[in-house]
């Protein structure tokens, strides 16, 4: 049978699609969103009236395959990934992902893993390897078998910025003032923040703290963390949320990292360990009846957490951590070309004295390095950004992880300088790439990191951040005109 033969019939999906179509009549819903995730991270998909669920369940729907890349045109006027002479993708919906929007109930959506077409000449009915998610799912799943059960479990920081919208529609600065960590800038957002927590808890997410960053109108709240794929599709989840909310209240969400210059850039850590054992327990949020699946409410808990601490030293990770830290730090440059996947993220890195971490290094609670020890049992990895595509870069971790283990990569010792002043006394560091060109030079040269690009993945994401660096390189920008227009003579 085909990938898609053994997605369709695998057993107790039957039974699933009928607990959805329960929940559509018990919640009255209308329309469904069928979602998938592009290589940059958007959210991409079809909507169908709820009364044909049955007949997408099981025959899903079909999307030209550029759909993945977003549809865009390179800076030839050519179409990136994909001709318009290929055939279409086919998307199967999972229906344990089924969830109502809590901004018009009449709605629901549901996430699908994505298929070459039925009639394709070459792998007919095979999973798409343009498809972030479901590559997630396979690298997370070989994992696990190549170690004896081991598993990613993460939580992310996704710092973003509310703005105001000037009459053009374009931003006017930010709502609040930019003071770290103040309740009264925070509390001036207070009636965008409660409402971003009511929708998520409606969708799954167990938020648990937030807090005004350094920048204006600079919001970081958290949920918890989970397993890998769960985690990820939380992550974008909570960006669609926060985009509505920017609608209610005539905002302007924005992910970008760096929209100013000056403070802080929005970053999105991720906070990692690797577990074996647990088991997943549901947390229904105080929802009564649930507005969706049980899936989107569980939780992994419970089982081993392998980067404990298995020595006298409270603070040094376990043998397993240490691997991990090792593949990680190894792979940091070709790394950054997925976690700072834009020609804007680098202005993070380049902008002095905002604890950007631009060497590959790690410590305990050390700001200046690429992974910090935040904690003993997790370690943050911090040169990723608010435009990652959290997908990927679950995948791109599990392969610097693998790496680390099979190959017992020692990361060395831990800096507890500032890395500044280390390399002032002789520390020789490897600068991380300060450039997006540079990072996709990086990242072709780094078969681990590619391997989590699998099949057409990665061709599509050098062509589609390549063409995006070349953008940038032939554009004239207000400093050029600054800079260079009274030069001479």
């Amino acid at each position: 049978m085909t990938d898609i033969e053994v997605f369709v019939q695998q057993e107790g999906r039957d039974e699933l699609v009928r607990q959805v179509r329960s929940k559509i009549d018990e919640l009255g819903i209308e329309y469904l969103y069928l979602q998938f995730v592009s290589v940059t991270g958007r959210i991409c998909g079809k909507g169908i009236p709820a009364d044909h669920w049955e007949a997408i369940a099981e025959r899903g729907f079909q999307l030209v395959y550029g759909a993945t890349v977003n549809l865009f045109l390179n800076r030839h006027g050519e179409y990136l990934g994909y001709g318009p002479h290929e055939k279409e993708l086919v998307g199967i919906p999972e229906p344990e992902t089924f969830c109502q929007l809590p901004w018009d109930k009449r709605v629901g959506r549901v996430w699908c893993t994505l298929f070459r077409n039925r009639e394709e000449r070459e792998n007919p009915g095979s999973f798409l390897t343009a498809d972030c998610r479901g590559n997630l799912r396979r690298i997370h799943t070989q994992f696990q078998a190549d170690h004896d059960g081991l598993h990613l479990r993460h939580g992310t920081e996704p710092e973003m910025m509310w703005l105001k919208k000037g009459e053009d529609g374009k931003p006017d600065g930010g709502y609040s003032n930019p003071y770290c960590y103040h309740i009264d800038q925070f509390e001036s957002l207070r009636p965008v923040y409660l409402r971003v927590i009511e929708y998520s808890r409606a969708m799954g997410l167990d938020m648990i703290q937030g807090d005004h960053e350094d920048a204006p109108g600079q919001l970081e709240l958290n949920f918890t963390f989970d397993d890998a794929l769960r985690t990820a599709d939380r992550l974008t989840t909570y960006r669609q949320i926060c985009a509505q909310v920017a609608r209610e209240f005539n905002l302007i969400a924005c992910f970008l990292s760096k929209p100013f210059m000056g403070v802080s850039a929005s970053g999105c850590h991720h906070n990692i360990s690797l577990w074996r054992g647990g088991q997943d327990q549901l947390n229904p949020l105080k929802n009564d009846p649930l507005p969706g699946m049980e899936e989107n409410f569980m939780y992994r808990k419970g089982g081993e957490n392998t980067f404990m601490p298995d020595t006298d030293d409270p603070q040094l990770p376990g043998k397993v951590g240490l691997q991990v830290v090792g593949g990680i730090v190894k792979h940091l440059a070709a790394l950054t070309a997925i976690g700072a996947s834009t020609v804007n993220s680098y202005r993070r890195l380049w902008d002095t004295g905002f604890w950007a971490p631009v060497f590959a290094d790690w410590g305990y609670q050390n700001r200046t390095t690429g992974l910090r020890v935040s904690a003993p049992g997790r370690f943050e990895y911090r040169s990723v950004d608010s435009m990652v595509n959290p997908h990927l870069m679950a995948g791109a971790i599990l392969k610097a992880a693998d790496d680390g283990i099979r190959n017992d990569i020692d990361p060395g010792p831990p800096e507890n300088r500032n890395i500044y002043e280390a390399m002032e006394a002789g520390k020789q560091v490897r600068r991380l790439p300060m450039t997006l060109g540079a990072a996709l030079d990086a990242l072709a040269g780094d078969d681990v990191i590619k391997s989590a690009l699998p099949g057409e993945m990665y061709r599509l994401y050098d062509e589609y951040k390549r063409d995006e660096w070349e953008r940038f390189l032939h554009t004239t920008t207000e400093w050029d005109i600054d800079t260079y227009l009274d030069c001479l003579p």
